[in-house]
């Protein structure tokens, strides 16, 4: 009798294996072949560390266990994955939830307003309230590591009086190489105290690997000329061997061997270099952002500001604090405000996601931060049962930047954790960078994420971010960053050098009291960065309503036959494919060697063999290409695994894959060598045309438009001499004619409301010189202007405005403020109509200014109705500081009558606060009052 045997059950090392195979079968969409248990993760099999996330997590959950970090995080093979296996503990799906550690609340602390430099802010709190709670350290799910403020300033001392013992002096820089610890923050202080420069730069993820990782930042060490190195005691050895690299280097030292008692009295000076800041990709070519201590002050008190931050709040972070968001957003803010700050290095949240949400939830956090990745990886991988219990209530600032956001993220991040609580009014798309301290525009507070929905056919061909509907295509949805922050301000550069109207594409440029001076010991970078006062933050984007919208890195931005090609898009499409490793796409646009053009490249990783198989993959990602770019890419390359170069926190490097490509070693085009040829030349020669007929235009536009001013503005001075009556009615047509004659779109809304009121008072927003030719074709012959007081005494202006019946009023001085306002009382109260900007003057960054009171006050004493007039685009056609005009609609709103209903003050700022509230909501420009 034949017996029916049980099957075997699968061993350890099978399962393993399984799920290490079904999980690279998923990235590369094909089968692979069998997993060893001795191949290396990273280097044979691609596993970079946001892969090892994934696996961990199903290996957790086909084994139910927790696998112990520290062995995670030291494995190399799959064998030792198996050794972490044998050591794991039984799955709890509480286990994140057991421990709760209050951050506890503490009365206000206030903010140190009149504080020069960083060691004034922590002296400001040192002698208020030493005891509070500054820093609570987090190692996994342990309990938690407090560091008080007088803690920091007493330990910081310490190690500022070993530096002074070691021959720190004033500006010399200090390298710190440090994981998150209490001795960073030691080192940090204690290097400004002793008047260093800290020089933060990111410990290796392995520190085995620590050879290998120090002669990757030997530029750094050197650029910096850095006389002194912290790192960890283990690490000092092998540190030790860079000095022969780093002749400047004397010293590899931990923060124990810098404490001393030893009494050192140093002198820190607002002006003096508070950081510098290496930014990424500066192992090659190193780029430090020097940045002062005002710099860095006016940044953390115009980020808190838009914030609402306070001592109030509670910031929970993982950033590593060598990273600009980690150190100046996380740690230095919450130093600056009193704010206790719950920290775990960035291992704890790679290794276990959840734990930075349970941080929150138990430490009822307030504000919080993580680039898009992070969002993401919650979102979509994190189980179900690690998040039960979970309540995000306390959440109201989740700050998303520092890569780019994606609107499909906030999405689904929205969607998951609303039932935990998480309000998606709190997801905040800011955007940054070192040049800048760290923030440049923010998100306003409690509303949703902005997204605008725009052809990508229109950027591609004309630079114009055109809106479109939901359902349109081929489109692509770009996610507000916010508005500059205050102080600071943002503009949108085109290819003439020329400010660019709203919702037209450029490279974006900034200017604030937080932007850097430049890089250190590097003078061709900085004169790469900053052109007249303005800095170049390297990307691209466009402003729609004050409103900050990134579309690419400059270095990424692919220009195709006068086109405006951004790769990210056609990257996610292509590595979702069959076939293709997902993650491992690159399109670039490589050089036309013949014409100077760009073509159109694709780079995809692939497993698949045979010529079939290749072809059709190829075919398909052609497909892809012509629908979501528009044009045909030039080159498909299929090439293997981990030829894709990308950074250590995995992001595609674009430009690196380029040149590799350029130089052959990426792969060969599959087309004939006659027809690259052609193409070439052909892409070239339009994409030349189609750039030096837009440049031919603007110019020719920019001096038809000034000409026909100049010729009329004559016919208008040669018109005073005529009788007073017929004096305005010549310039309005004058001007109406110029509007005519410019080529530029003018709309015009609710015109009839301007002759059904008068006499009244007309009050329009104010952006630009243009405003007063749009304004006066628009208003009847019979209505005069309020001009500023400073045009009175003017030896050209003046006379030819007093001709025109103008009236002149004070912005500054309150008495005579006032008999002004009763000047066009009476001038309305006889029958003359007086238009006016309430704002007083305009500036070269968007927004609606305060309304002087001026206006009103004439409304309510005359009894005449105010009515509003809304102008949008004349900031586009001409802004403030350039006199180069340009070609953009214009549209003019005509608002429903105001009517007084008194007389007296209370009436007036009634009158104001409704014009302005109607005029704002339809300006399209951000509240700057």
């Amino acid at each position: 009798m034949n017996r029916i045997q049980a099957p075997c059950p699968e061993t350890s090392e099978a399962r393993l294996t399984r799920i290490i195979g079904e999980m690279l079968a998923e990235l590369r969409g094909q089968l692979v072949p069998r997993v060893s248990l001795d191949d290396n993760l990273e280097h044979e099999l691609g596993i970079d560390s946001l892969a090892r996330v994934e696996l961990v997590l199903r290996i957790e959950s086909t084994f139910e266990v927790r696998l112990p970090e520290t062995l995670v995080a030291d494995a190399r093979t799959p064998r030792d994955l198996l050794r972490a296996l044998a050591a794991a503990s039984p799955r709890v799906a509480f286990d994140l939830a057991q421990a709760r550690e209050l951050t506890p609340r503490i009365d206000e602390a206030g903010e140190p307003r009149e504080a020069g430099t960083l060691p004034d802010v922590l002296e400001w709190h040192v002698a208020r309230h030493p005891d509070r709670l500054h820093i609570s350290l987090l190692e996994q799910d342990e309990h938690a590591e407090p560091l008080t403020y007088g803690a920091l300033a007493d330990e910081s001392r310490a190690v500022a009086n070993g530096l002074a013992a070691h021959g720190i002096e004033s500006g010399q820089t200090v390298v710190i190489m440090l994981p998150t610890s209490r001795d960073f923050f030691l080192a940090f202080i204690g290097t400004l105290l002793a008047g260093g420069v800290p020089v933060p730069i990111y410990p290796p993820f392995r520190w085995t690997q620590i050879e290998e990782h120090l002669r990757r930042q030997a530029a750094i060490l050197a650029n910096c000329a850095a006389p002194l190195l912290v790192t960890l005691a283990s690490a000092q050895p092998v540190a030790r061997l860079l000095q022969a690299q780093v002749p400047s280097l004397r010293h590899v030292l931990d923060v124990a061997d810098l404490v001393s008692s030893r009494h050192h009295a140093g002198h820190v000076a607002a002006s003096a270099t508070a950081l510098i800041q290496y930014t990424s990709g500066s192992t090659g070519q190193p780029k430090g952002v020097v940045l002062t201590h005002v710099n860095l002050l006016a940044n953390i008190r115009a980020m808190g500001e838009a914030a609402q931050a306070s001592s109030h709040d509670v910031f929970v972070s993982w950033l590593p604090l060598y990273h600009d968001m980690g150190l100046i957003g996380a740690w230095l803010g919450s130093l600056y405000y009193g704010i206790p700050l719950v920290l775990m290095p960035p291992q704890s949240f790679l290794g276990r996601p959840a734990r930075w949400l349970w941080a929150i939830h138990h430490h009822r956090g307030t504000i919080s931060a993580g680039p898009n990745f992070a969002y993401e990886m919650l979102a979509a991988k994190v189980p179900d049962d690690e998040l039960r219990g979970l309540d995000l209530s306390s959440w109201r600032l989740a700050f998303n930047g520092a890569e780019p956001v994606r609107a499909a993220t906030l999405d689904k991040f929205a969607g998951r954790f609303a039932s935990h609580g998480f309000d998606a009014r709190a997801l905040a798309p800011v955007y940054g960078l070192a040049e800048s301290g760290l923030g440049l525009t923010f998100s306003p507070l409690g509303r949703a994420p902005l997204v605008d929905r725009i052809d990508t056919a229109s950027l591609a061909r004309e630079g114009r971010a055109q809106f479109v509907a939901a359902d349109a295509l081929p489109a692509m949805d770009v996610v507000s960053c916010g508005r500059p922050l205050r102080a600071h301000q943002v503009r949108i550069v085109d290819a003439l050098g020329g400010e660019a109207p709203e919702r037209v594409e450029g490279r974006i440029e900034f200017r604030g009291p937080a932007a850097t001076a430049g890089y250190f010991d590097n003078p061709e970078a900085t004169a790469k960065l900053i052109h007249e006062g303005w800095l170049d933050t390297g990307d691209v984007g466009y402003l729609a309503a004050g409103e900050l919208y990134i579309t690419s890195r400059v270095k990424d931005l692919i220009i195709r036959g006068g086109q405006h090609i951004h790769p990210y898009d056609l990257e996610e499409s292509v590595g979702a494919l069959p076939g293709v490793r997902k993650g491992c796409v690159a399109v670039f646009g490589a050089t036309d060697r013949a014409s100077g053009g760009e073509r159109v490249v694709v780079v995809a990783e692939t497993r698949a063999v045979g010529d079939e198989a290749r072809l059709a993959l190829r075919r398909r990602i052609a497909e892809l290409a012509n629908a979501q770019l528009g044009v045909p890419a030039d080159d498909i390359v299929l090439v293997g695994e981990r030829v894709i170069l990308k950074t250590s926190s995995g992001k595609i490097r674009r430009a690196a894959c380029r040149e590799l490509y350029e130089r052959g070693l990426l792969g060969a085009a599959q087309r004939p060598v006659t027809l690259q040829l052609g193409r070439l030349v052909l892409s070239g020669m339009i994409a030349g045309s189609r750039r030096l007929g837009r440049t031919v235009a603007a110019w020719l536009l920019a001096a038809y438009l000034w000409g026909l001013f100049a010729l009329l503005s004559v016919v208008a001075v040669a018109s005073l001499l005529l009788p007073r009556s017929a004096r305005r009615g010549t310039v309005r047509k004058l001007a109406r004619l110029f509007i005519a004659l410019s080529t530029i779109p003018v709309r015009v809304g609710g015109e009839e409301r301007l002759r059904g009121a008068l006499p009244a008072v007309i009050v329009a927003n104010h952006s630009s010189y243009c405003d007063f030719l749009l304004l006066a074709a628009l208003q009847p012959a019979e209505a005069t202007f309020a001009a500023k007081r400073e045009f009175a005494p003017h030896p050209f202006m003046g006379p030819i405005l007093r001709r025109l019946g103008v009236i002149f009023v004070e912005r500054f001085d309150t008495r005579q403020a006032v008999e002004d306002a009763h000047e066009i009382a009476r001038a309305v109260a006889t029958g003359e109509a007086v238009a006016l900007f309430p704002e007083g003057t305009f500036t070269r960054a968007p927004g609606l200014l305060p309304f002087h009171m001026g206006a009103f006050v004439a409304a309510a004493e005359s009894g005449r109705p105010i009515i509003p007039v809304t102008l949008r685009g004349t900031r586009s056609v001409l802004r403030d500081e350039s006199w180069f005009p340009r070609r953009h609609p214009l549209e003019v709103r005509v608002h429903a009558p105001l009517q007084p209903h008194g007389h007296d003050w209370a009436e007036a700022v009634r009158l104001r606060n409704e014009t302005r509230r109607v005029i704002l909501d339809h300006c399209g420009e951000p509240d700057a009052g």
